[in-house]
């Protein structure tokens, strides 16, 4: 029996200094898809908006796929899918805010990793993150979107006066806050050997790029234990957030087989 290309583990935790976790997680290697949300707002209702945009994304992006068997057409635009899929999640957490008083403003992140024939796809919003690690090295490839990452960015603060801040929860997007969300979405190459993590700012709010990759190197030999290993580290630092970590190992080609990859592209057009 051949090896899978693509494995995925997560953990999800709600930390110290929390009574619940509004966090949601997402993952099918199968479909080489993984999704994190971490919500905000009231009472609960920063679990309603992660649920919601977790289960909405994937219902609707694997119904998608399995449409597909048997048909056959042109090209395809993922970065669009992925989009398309996003807006709609968005505007039903925003109609429910606004249809339901006790769910007033709530919203949530969101990162999103599709590997799709041989190529990620990577979506995000606010200030969840994914990391890749190649050749023992760990690389952010999303952006936070946050007031602390603008003032970064201008030269107002350096990355250590950041992690001291205590305005580092401020994010300047978050999806379910307005009808529409401004999504950003990027491809990257991915080769077999590669990590990749994707994670809720309960981890990189307590652990730093150093002590994650730090962990990766020592955890690479058990790589399923290593979402559970990180969320740990971070429990141990103070745990003051929900922690969730999805980790995505790439094994090999995933490349689609041509006649499937035609089939599926009349319903991602």
């Amino acid at each position: 029996m051949s090896r899978p290309a693509i494995v995925m583990a997560y953990a999800s935790d709600p930390g110290l200094q929390r009574s619940h976790n509004e966090d949601a997680v997402y993952v099918d290697a199968g479909y080489g898809l993984a999704i994190l949300a971490d919500g905000m707002g009231g009472y609960k209702a920063g679990e309603v908006a992660s649920s919601m945009t977790t289960h909405l994304l994937a219902s609707n992006l694997l119904a998608r796929l399995d449409r597909a068997a048997g048909q056959n057409l042109s090209s395809c635009d993922p970065v669009r899918i992925l989009d398309e899929e996003i807006q709609a999640a968005n505007l039903a957490v925003f109609n429910t805010a606004h249809r339901q008083p006790q769910y007033e403003g709530m919203g949530t992140t969101l990162v999103l990793a599709w590997l799709l024939d041989n190529q990620l796809h990577v979506a995000h919003v606010g200030d969840s993150r994914l990391y890749r690690w190649r050749n023992q090295k760990l690389q952010q490839l999303t952006r936070d979107h946050s007031i602390l990452q603008e003032q970064i960015d201008r030269g107002m603060m350096t990355v250590a006066e950041a992690r001291r801040s205590e305005h580092r929860n401020l994010v300047t997007r978050a999806l379910g806050i307005e009808a529409r969300v401004d999504v950003e979405i990027h491809t990257h190459d991915i080769r077999s050997g590669d990590m990749l993590l994707l994670c809720s700012d309960g981890l990189s709010d307590m652990l730093d790029d150093r002590q994650i990759g730090r962990l990766i190197q020592h955890g690479e030999g058990d790589w399923s234990a290593l979402p559970a290993a990180l969320v740990a580290a971070a429990n141990a630092a103070g745990g003051r957030d929900n922690i969730s970590v999805v980790v995505v190992r790439v094994d090999g080609d995933f490349a689609l087989r041509r006649g499937w990859w035609q089939a599926l592209q009349v319903f991602l057009k």
